[in-house]
């Protein structure tokens, strides 16, 4: 049942948006893509990958803003600081939440997804992926460290 897992609690940079994230995520990495790249203002961003279940805003929901350059990807953010605090994938029907914003969450990275866009090398002995894996729509081509 989903209210037996481990809760861990995450926010918004100010905390008007709240929320908490409950049990495992399904995948764990860093995106290199030049969306995610562009949208976090860093050189890669550190993803969890939850069934959007396993989300739930606590304080602060009408304060989200959404923003989706493209279908395959929904940006929210706090309307107040500006925080980012996830991306909605309604073609994997996962929400993303950044692993910076869940600072009591083991993070533990398993992959790296769209390597062929990075524009920071990372020499960590994870899989580096050229796009996405095939179970998420990608061609799960391999590509070298």
């Amino acid at each position: 049942m989903m209210n037996n897992r481990k809760a861990h609690k995450g926010s918004c940079f100010c905390g008007a948006v709240q929320f908490t994230v409950r049990g495992e995520p399904v995948a764990m990495g860093y995106c290199h893509c030049e969306s995610c790249r562009s949208w976090s203002a860093g050189p890669v961003n550190a993803f969890t990958l939850w069934e959007p279940e396993a989300v739930q805003i606590t304080l602060g929901a009408e304060n989200i803003g959404i923003y989706n350059k493209t279908p395959r990807s929904y940006r929210k953010w706090c309307k107040t600081c500006g925080g980012h605090i996830f991306t909605e994938h309604p073609g994997m029907g996962l929400t993303d939440v950044y692993a910076a914003v869940i600072p009591d969450f083991p993070y533990r990275p398993g992959v790296h997804v769209h390597y062929q866009e990075k524009v920071l090398r990372i020499e960590d002995g994870l899989p580096k992926m050229k796009d996405l894996p095939k179970e998420m729509g990608g061609s799960g081509i391999s590509i070298e460290e």
